[in-house]
């Protein structure tokens, strides 16, 4: 066994590698850019070395710089995580030709696999199936536009060397076809190097199930069931879950054992996904194979109770499988939350700066949280949005469900935008509830993105309760201030109104002991918590019943955070609440004569120059935030007066970039 490894990565797949490492006995080595000094996984390692500037194409894509922290720190393997090298098979035949262990798959298996194209006619070979569509690059966008003709709309653009959702665009038309085949290319050369870029059919109302696989060196390769990872957002996986509410055993099976198939054709060691596309008559269809740990090995993890970190150490340390495939057990349920810094009442533009606040949920009952971040630390436009992720396990779907909606409440993030409230949403919407859901969801039920409107809240009385409570305590407060005058003391009254909503309730607060008693209506809501002022985390009993919500005073109003459902309440007197209805508005200025940018991020490319006619939809400048490329265009037909940027320049969000005439 190794005495000491290197993790060519950054963030929670780091820190997750580290804490497998350190239980094994073996040393770990970190590699760090300059934006990553304070990294949490530079403090849990034992060693640490910087190999260069933020940007990853200066520091985690070059390679010399791996093997020579390699050899500085005299680390025997590295394990490349996911992203950055974990597929690159010239990096694994470098480290090989170093007398470097790669912890990952042999480098004829990453080139074979690792490049679409190839795995593709891989696959056919094989006899596993796969979707019709052009396997060679595309060179020009009049030959990509010719061969989506061909294939038939809609199609799916994609990088050779893609993954993440990135270097990837659904095109319904020949405009899309053109426009996308130039994005997916830009995309790919920044972020993979490789500029390939083929087109096959897109497959409508799809789900996308992937296959785990572990296999050695002595040829002995297994499935580990499968994972869910339809819940999409811009082919981005958002939420996945093992096993998969639509398998049966036989569907399972039958994709299983193709897995294995196509992994044996390149003689496959490590840990791997072979990724499917199912209809809804549970036909599959082989995506691509990703060569590498994915992001949502967890649930993978928590139902086969196996650590894919550990198997895929041994493996490369020349180890036997310890199991067979009718070894392979599936206990209960697991299901993981992605949360990444971006604001989903922004369209979900990215979110940087520093987490003033972070308090992830305990890790009891079935919850595990893996992350690479801490209270205090930095999100970097440098790299990508993810904070953590949340992983819980129980005995059914719904018991997950239910674990998964009760961490998302206990999660706190503050400094930075975050996705919970739209997670939290995912996870009571009735399709997914049921388990009925496509990778079009998100697409379907989101079409204008998301409003917190969206989210109706199961008992909104609850809410209105523990906010008059709140209120009442701090008026409880202020009737001890000291140095008050006898007989003009301060006394709270026990009559409020609730505003919420726009709509209007009357409340009753009585002192209890414990907590207070809130009477709305015709009910009661006894409310019993150990609460203080400060406090982020409202926890305690509603008429006996568990509560956890986020709470924090927002001038006259307290926002809580419950179910996904984000309300700003204020509690008045009534008197109050009607002089409240007659203060003015102030509306918001007019900057429709300005492109303003939406995110931060870097400014790569201005399309316009000052006196140029614009047409409405004509792109206008182009921001690149978290490795993603995003176009911006006009909304009407405009003239440019002044350019306010320069490209190369780092942009905060709602800076002026153009101004129009």
């Amino acid at each position: 066994m190794f005495k000491k490894i290197l993790i060519a990565n950054r963030g929670e797949i780091a820190c997750r590698v580290i804490k497998t490492a350190r239980k094994m006995g073996i040393s770990t080595v970190a590699v760090y850019s300059e934006a990553d000094k304070d990294a949490q996984h530079v403090e849990l390692a034992d060693e640490s070395v910087c190999i260069g500037p933020p940007p990853s194409k200066e520091s985690y894509l070059l390679i010399d710089k791996i093997i020579a922290a390699c050899k500085q720190t005299g680390a025997e393997a590295v394990h490349p995580g996911y992203g950055f090298l974990s597929e690159n098979a010239a990096f694994s035949r470098r480290l090989e030709e170093e007398g470097i262990v790669f912890i990952g798959p042999r480098h004829h298996s990453i080139a074979a696999m690792g490049d679409k194209i190839a795995s593709k006619k891989l696959a056919l070979a094989a006899k596993v199936n796969v979707i019709p569509g052009h396997n060679d690059a595309i060179d020009t966008p009049k030959q990509a536009v010719e061969i989506a003709r061909d294939i038939g709309y809609p199609v799916m653009i994609k990088a050779s060397a893609g993954g993440g959702g990135k270097g990837l665009r659904v095109a319904y038309n020949d405009k899309e076809a053109h426009e996308g085949f130039a994005s997916c290319k830009n995309e790919a050369k920044n972020a993979f190097g490789d500029d390939r870029v083929f087109i096959e059919k897109f497959v409508e109302e799809p789900r996308h199930i992937e296959i785990q696989l572990i296999g050695d060196a002595h040829g002995n390769i297994v499935y580990l069931q499968e994972r869910e990872c339809s819940i999409q957002r811009r082919h981005q996986k958002v939420i996945e879950e093992a096993p998969s509410p639509f398998l049966d055993p036989a569907t399972r099976k039958a994709m299983g054992e193709q897995a294995v198939a196509l992994a044996k054709a390149v003689q496959y060691q490590s840990a791997g996904t072979v990724e499917f596309v199912v209809g809804k008559d549970k036909s599959f269809y082989f995506l691509e194979m990703n060569t590498r740990l994915q992001v949502e090995h967890p649930v993978t993890e928590l139902i086969t109770g196996l650590d894919l970190v550990e198997l895929m150490i041994r493996v490369a340390a020349g180890e036997k499988l310890p199991f067979a495939q009718a070894d392979v057990k599936m206990n209960g349920w697991a299901m993981e939350c992605r949360i990444n810094a971006e604001d989903p009442f922004r369209g979900f533009l990215p979110s940087t700066g520093r987490l003033v606040k972070y308090i992830p949920p305990p890790e009891l009952n079935g919850v595990r949280v893996d992350t690479g971040v801490y209270e205090g630390g930095e999100i970097s436009m440098f790299y990508d949005s993810m904070i953590a992720k949340l992983i819980v396990h129980g005995t059914t779907r719904d018991q997950a469900i239910a674990r998964m909606r009760d961490a998302l409440n206990e999660f706190v993030i503050r400094g930075v935008a975050s996705n919970i409230a739209f997670q939290a949403a995912l996870m009571q919407h009735p399709r997914f509830v049921s388990g009925n859901f496509n990778t079009g969801l998100i697409a379907e039920e989101y079409p204008k993105g998301f409003d917190a409107a969206d989210v109706p809240h199961d008992d909104p009385a609850m809410l209105v309760a523990v906010a008059a409570a709140i209120h009442r305590q701090y008026l409880a407060r202020n009737a001890t201030i000291s140095g008050q005058m006898p007989g003009h003391e301060y006394r709270p009254g026990e009559d409020f109104v609730v505003l919420l909503g726009g709509e209007r309730h009357g409340v009753r607060v009585g002192e209890a002991t414990g907590g207070w008693d809130v009477m709305f209506g015709d009910s009661t809501y006894a409310l019993r918590s150990a609460w203080q002022f400060g406090d982020l985390l409202y926890r305690g009993t509603i008429n006996g019943q568990p509560v956890c919500m986020q709470v924090e005073r927002r001038g006259l109003a307290y926002r809580l955070f419950h179910w996904g459902v984000q309300a700003d309440i204020q509690v008045m007197s009534a008197r109050a609440a009607d002089l409240q209805a007659l203060m003015p508005i102030k509306a918001a200025p007019d900057m429709s004569k300005f492109l303003l940018s939406p995110m931060p991020g870097l400014l790569t490319q201005l399309a316009v120059a000052p006196g140029q006619e614009v047409k409405a939809g004509e792109i206008l400048a182009k921001i690149e935030a978290m490795k993603m490329e995003n176009v911006l265009k006009a909304e009407r037909d405009c003239v440019v007066g002044k350019i306010l940027a320069r490209e190369g320049e780092s942009l905060a969000v709602d800076q002026a970039i153009i101004a129009f005439k």
